[in-house]
């Protein structure tokens, strides 16, 4: 009798080892950083929100980030909070500044080369830029996302405020952050390419 609690106890602890939460690190800009809005009204802090404490989300964006800035700090956020999903929110500042496509594609691609290595999956969340920067720009910089995807099989959601970029009441003053309001539906725009994940996590950890 005793040896039969003792395995039940020892089975018990080794599924408590393997129910662990699952770590997401966002690492983003004013998008997601909540811009001109409550921090606990961002859609950051609603994901955390609707997960409660089945998963542990660590939100480091930045506002003003680039992809550049972002690829700098995230070896040692890697290294901090050893994260199993690692949300990529970046390139909206790069295409506000006319920076390169081509060299966001290469800091978006180390970025998410570095997660890759350290064993996290990697959920692009792509943005759109203006029409006024050229077709051939604006080509450019959605292809950058798709490509990445493709490439390195990490899912995409194309245009994160997608629902929400034409919608006057959905957007502060400056027609660039959006509102609390809004914050719902760019938290659904995210969740269509995270719960895939989450489930693909849960499965591998029953396994």
């Amino acid at each position: 009798m005793r040896v039969l609690m003792v395995a039940m106890l020892c089975f018990a602890a080794g599924h408590a080892v393997n129910a662990r939460a699952d770590t997401l690190l966002v690492v983003g800009d004013s998008l997601s950083a909540a811009h001109g809005i409550e921090r606990d009204a961002g859609w950051v802090n609603l994901l955390r929100q609707r997960l409660s404490s089945q998963h542990q989300v660590i939100n480091a964006s930045i506002s003003g980030d680039t992809t550049s800035s972002g690829a700098a700090r995230l070896p040692e956020l890697l290294k901090r909070h050893s994260p199993d999903i690692v949300l990529l929110e970046l390139g909206g500042n790069d295409g506000l500044r006319g920076l390169s496509p081509q060299q966001m594609k290469l800091n978006l691609r180390d970025m998410i080369e570095k997660s890759q290595a350290a064993g996290a999956r990697v959920l692009l969340l792509g943005i759109e830029i203006p029409p006024n920067y050229g077709a051939s720009y604006t080509d450019a910089f959605r292809g950058v996302f798709r490509q990445l995807s493709e490439e390195y099989d990490a899912p995409l959601v194309p245009f994160i405020l997608d629902g929400v970029a034409l919608q006057d009441a959905m957007m502060q003053d400056d027609g660039i952050h959006p509102t609390a309001e809004a914050q719902p539906v760019i938290l659904d725009n995210v969740w269509e390419g995270l719960a895939p994940m989450l489930k693909r996590a849960s499965t591998t950890t029953n396994d």
